[in-house]
């Protein structure tokens, strides 16, 4: 599905949950007519992320709002800084104020976590990415942050890669049996789809490399030591990713071991929104 018809979806899901039958403190308060401007204001560091969306946001709820930007998805921001200013109905602007936020907050915060792993990367071949860890509805918007922020996008979901993982191998009786049945099933349904398996042990890398036709091996919960052998033994002939419990503190450690890719679910599970409000001109 796209990515338009699904962060339309999501605006749609959010509004409704959001207003119901009726802002009722705003359509008590705010004469109809009333018109004005409000300003995104950045109150911490970090990286800036959402502000595509949110011109979506404004333009999905009343096409009458008009949006300056004056930071871009990407930027470095500070306290104090203002993103764009907004202007409309204030009717408008007090109903999309709180989904523009969350929204925001959530990309601003993955964008900055994750320009901080890309900067612990940064001499090395290794790039981060992110998974499938992410807020039910926000995939798009999530994985959007990663990228703003530096990082690089793991398979969208689970159309658009195959990544045999430790239960597929156990559930299909083992490595050559899960490598086997998904050429097969590709060669079957004409479907040019990568292919990465999963191994826990040098055993089943073995294993892996001896069945072939795969591009890439995922190393879950090696250790750094375990990594620079299976590197060695490898030797290019596949990519490489590490996987499982990698923190901000290891990470460079296993980048150094010459990995091709290291994936790190707290970018999108773990991530303090970045802070900012949306506060009205006088």
């Amino acid at each position: 599905m796209e990515i338009e018809k699904l962060t339309d979806k999501l605006i749609e899901l959010a509004f409704a949950e959001d207003i119901g039958d009726g802002d009722h403190t705003t359509l008590c308060s705010i004469p109809e007519t009333a018109t004005g401007k409000a300003r995104l204001l950045i109150k911490e560091e970090g990286i800036l992320a959402g502000v595509e969306v949110a011109k979506t946001i404004f333009r999905h709820f009343d096409k009458g709002i008009s949006v300056d930007i004056f930071m871009n998805d990407g930027a470095r921001v500070k306290p104090g800084d203002v993103a764009f200013i907004a202007s409309g109905k204030v009717r408008s602007l007090l109903q999309t104020e709180r989904l523009v936020l969350n929204v925001m907050q959530r990309m601003s915060g993955i964008a900055t976590t994750t320009g901080k792993y890309v900067k612990l990367l940064e001499g090395t071949k290794t790039k981060v990415l992110d998974t499938r860890k992410t807020t039910p509805g926000m995939r798009m918007l999530e994985k959007q942050a990663v990228k703003i922020g530096g990082g690089e996008n793991h398979r969208i979901g689970l159309f658009d890669m195959i990544l045999l993982k430790d239960n597929h191998v156990d559930f299909a009786g083992g490595i050559e049996n899960a490598i086997r049945g998904a050429q097969e099933y590709l060669k079957e349904k004409n479907k040019q789809l990568k292919i990465e398996i999963e191994v826990r042990n040098f055993d089943e890398l073995n294993q892996a490399l001896a069945v072939g036709g795969i591009d890439r091996i995922m190393l879950d919960n090696f250790t750094p030591g375990q990594t620079l052998e299976a590197v060695k033994m490898v030797n290019g002939r596949v990519e490489l990713e590490s996987s499982g419990g990698i923190t901000f503190e290891t990470i460079r450690q296993y980048a150094e071991c010459g990995v091709d890719y290291i994936s790190v679910g707290a970018l999108t599970h773990s991530v303090k929104s970045l802070d900012m409000s949306l506060k009205a001109i006088e």
